[in-house]
Order: C-alpha cells, then sequence, then structure tokens
C-alpha cells in the first residue's frame, strides 16, 4: 500500500511559565497565613495524585518545605481513587515513580486504601475519606485543574475531583462514579465537596494548570472557601491552554502511547474528540478523528490501558504490556467498561496502517488525512501527512520543520515514534 508521506510541524502555542517552583509554591502557601490555623507540632496531609503533572515532585517537596517552616509535619497521602491496581502498595510506588519519594520530600508517605465515613450528602450517598488524611490535624488538597475527559461542567478535573476521588479513595470512587449515573456530576461535585470541607480539615488548597507543552503555568493557593469560584476561573484558563491537535478533521490518528500519566482517559477524549462517544465525534466535539491507532503505553502507567477501548487499532505489542486487572478494576471504578476494551490487534505497526486505513472512506491511502503525536499531552510538534500541506501554509501558527518524506519504520515494520524520528531535526 502507498502510504501518505508525513511532514514535521510545530506548533505555536500561548506558554506562560512558573519560572521557580519552590518560590512560587512558598509565595502562595506564604499569602494565606496558615500560620494562624496551623500549629508547632501538628501534622499536615498533602495529596499527591497519579496524573503526570509537570514537576508533581518539586511542587510537594515545596508544600512540605513551607509546612515545616510553620513548625508542623507534612504528610503525603497518595490520593488515586482505585489506580495502583487499587493497593496502597501500587499507589505508593506510583507516586513514587513520579519522584514523590520520602527522602526528596522529606514528608513521610502514609498509603492506605482505608477510609472513613465523614458525612453523608443530601442525596444519601457517603462521604469517604482516606483514614490517614481523617487523622492529620489539616490537609492541603493539591491536584491540576484541567478539563475533564467525561464529565462536563464549571467544575471538571481538579481540587474538588481530588477531595472526592482522590481521596476517597477506592471505595469513594466506587460508589462517586455510581451516583453519578443517577445525578449530575456537578450536583456529586458540590455535595461531597462542601461535605469534605466542613468535615476533613481542609486548610487550604494548592491548583495546578498547565499550559500546551505540559509545563507548569500557574501554582495557586486557595482558601478552603473559595474552592468552588477559583476552579470555575481556572478551569476557564485551563481550557484556554489546553493542547490541541494541529487540524480539527483527521482520517487517521496515529498515538504513540497512553496511559493514566497522560489522562485519566489514557489518551485525553478533550484533544481527541472522543469526550461523549467513544468511536466517533459528536455536534459537541470540537474535533473529529475517524479512526485511531494507539502503537503502546507509558512505562509509568504501569500496564493500567484505560483508553485503549477508543481506539480502533493496536499492535500485539501493546496488548502484551497490559496488565488486565488493574485495567479492569479501574474501568469498572470509574463506570466507564468500553474503556478498557481491546481493539483490533495486528502483529506490526505496518500491517496495522494497511488494515485501518481502507476504512476511512473512498480517499486513496496516500491522501489520507493523517495525524502522528507522541502522546495527547505533547503535541507541540507532531508528524502529518502532506494532505495537509495547503492548510499549513495558510496558519501563522504552524512552522515545518521537515518537509514531507515517507513513513519511517525500523527493521521490524514498525514506526519510529514522533520524538525518536525528530532527534535528528534537533541534532
Amino acid at each position: 500500500m502507498q502510504l501518505p508521506q508525513m511532514i514535521r510541524v510545530k506548533q505555536t502555542f500561548e506558554s506562560p511559565r512558573v519560572s521557580s517552583i519552590p518560590d512560587e509554591v512558598a509565595s502562595q502557601l506564604g499569602s494565606l497565613s496558615l500560620d494562624q490555623s496551623i500549629q508547632p507540632g501538628q501534622t499536615v496531609a498533602i495529596s499527591a495524585g497519579s496524573r503526570g503533572i509537570a514537576n508533581i515532585a518539586e511542587i510537594i517537596k515545596a508544600a512540605c518545605d513551607h509546612v515545616k517552616t510553620l513548625g508542623a509535619h507534612p504528610v503525603i497521602i497518595p490520593a488515586m481513587g482505585s489506580h495502583g491496581g487499587g493497593t496502597a502498595e501500587g499507589q505508593r510506588g506510583i507516586i513514587e515513580s513520579y519522584g514523590i519519594t520520602e527522602e526528596f520530600t522529606g514528608g513521610e508517605i502514609r498509603a492506605s486504601m482505608e477510609t472513613v465515613i465523614v458525612d453523608e450528602t443530601p442525596q444519601g450517598i457517603p462521604v469517604h475519606f482516606d483514614k490517614h488524611a481523617s487523622e492529620a490535624d489539616h490537609v492541603i488538597v493539591c491536584g491540576r485543574i484541567k478539563p475533564h475527559t467525561n464529565f462536563v461542567g464549571d467544575i471538571e478535573s481538579g481540587l474538588h475531583k481530588m477531595m472526592l476521588i482522590g481521596l476517597g479513595k477506592h471505595e469513594g470512587a466506587k460508589i462517586y462514579h455510581r451516583a453519578i449515573q443517577d445525578y449530575s456530576w456537578l450536583e456529586i461535585v458540590i455535595a461531597v465537596g462542601e461535605s469534605v470541607l466542613e468535615k476533613c480539615s481542609v486548610v487550604a488548597g494548592l491548583a495546578i494548570v498547565e499550559n500546551a507543552f505540559d509545563e507548569t503555568a500557574v501554582i495557586e493557593a486557595v482558601r478552603p472557601s473559595e474552592f468552588f469560584e477559583r476552579e470555575k476561573a481556572l478551569l476557564r484558563q485551563a481550557k484556554e491552554w489546553m493542547p490541541r491537535l494541529p487540524f480539527d478533521e483527521v482520517d487517521l490518528l496515529i498515538v504513540d502511547e497512553i496511559g493514566k500519566n497522560v489522562s485519566g482517559s489514557g489518551m485525553d477524549t478533550n484533544v481527541i474528540g472522543r469526550k461523549y462517544n467513544d468511536h466517533s465525534a459528536t455536534e459537541n466535539d470540537g474535533v473529529r478523528v475517524r479512526r485511531i491507532f494507539v502503537r503502546g503505553l507509558t512505562s509509568e502507567t504501569h500496564g493500567n490501558a484505560c483508553g485503549l477501548g477508543m481506539a480502533e487499532i493496536t499492535n500485539r505489542r501493546t496488548i502484551a504490556e497490559i496488565d488486565q486487572s488493574a485495567t479492569a478494576i479501574n474501568a469498572l471504578t470509574g463506570g466507564h467498561p468500553s474503556a478498557a476494551g481491546m481493539p483490533i490487534a495486528l502483529e506490526t505497526d505496518r500491517d496495522c496502517l494497511e488494515a485501518i486505513i481502507p476504512t476511512i472512506g473512498l480517499t486513496d491511502p496516500e491522501n489520507a488525512r493523517v495525524v502522528h503525536i507522541t502522546n495527547t499531552m505533547l503535541v507541540g510538534e507532531t508528524l502529518v501527512s502532506d494532505a495537509f500541506a495547503d492548510a499549513i501554509a495558510a496558519r501563522e501558527d504552524l512552522e515545518i520543520l521537515e518537509a514531507a518524506e515517507q513513513m519511517q519504520f525500523d527493521d521490524e515494520d514498525n514506526l519510529v515514534p514522533v520524538a525518536a524520528a525528530g532527534a535528528a531535526v534537533h541534532a
């Protein structure tokens, strides 16, 4: 089959960036005058999630350092619902793989799947909260604010979700995702969030917003009374800065890797246009991708392949990397069983391309509109097929780094990843 030639392009995004993580965290937390609430000798629990947040180890360390300046003891709580196979050891392993270790941060890690029920919402839903966090004198909720991959509203993924799903652990995640089948996401977020803020000694939030290049753009300390309003405002900002594909109409999207460190859904549905339907764009999506080919899992996802079910095709290497148990637990807990589904799997990448491209319609394979990305967080530099050549020329935000050439395969007929193929360009 004659495959399309590919052009390497660079996208220009607005990209504000925090220049010094320690200084910004110290300044932000200092602005809340936490010494009026936190007394010397007290313990302060700090949440650490499973997402691949830029500079997260440095942010957690800086928060621990600030707590120490108050004479208090920082305690780090792995806060990630059912991730890590739903075990304390698995969750501790995830945050340590991000560099959040006791040695680096200076905070003690207390990992447990045990929760206490601190309240009941008006809908009759028990409010679960991590046992170790509940025993601390104070809690700092740390999390990244960004559009959720499934839910839509004024509040999507951020501090509130960390209070619900993260610090609610596996038991909380299960009951809240079940409740969302009967009530709206916003109803559950508000009800559980208000209970946690009232009952669980939350002293501050530490909100993180990233730019389109997966860099820390904003770190903001938030008072508990301002969680809802500040999260709404920061979500609007996050939506403006979020990464996007270079084109909105795509026949085939090739994704080098998916994983929980990239997105809760493995690959961000806001980027690929699968937020409302696993296998086709809807009128509510801003991107229309006809077919998706996933080539692998990130090492940081530890075999959790949630999101692979949104792809139409993959290779057998990817299937071999899957931890079926961890994937199933996460998909079922999240109320999204199809996320753990298995697409068609063929031996090599060339086999996959030659099988899937004819399904895009009457377009000849060499003229297919193909976009090849590393993952949905890293789309600043991509490969696009020469069917987009005229569109590229008309765009000021796109720069051609490498002229059109044949798709690059290794000796085993597998595609060279976007980053590896571009190494020579930057040499």
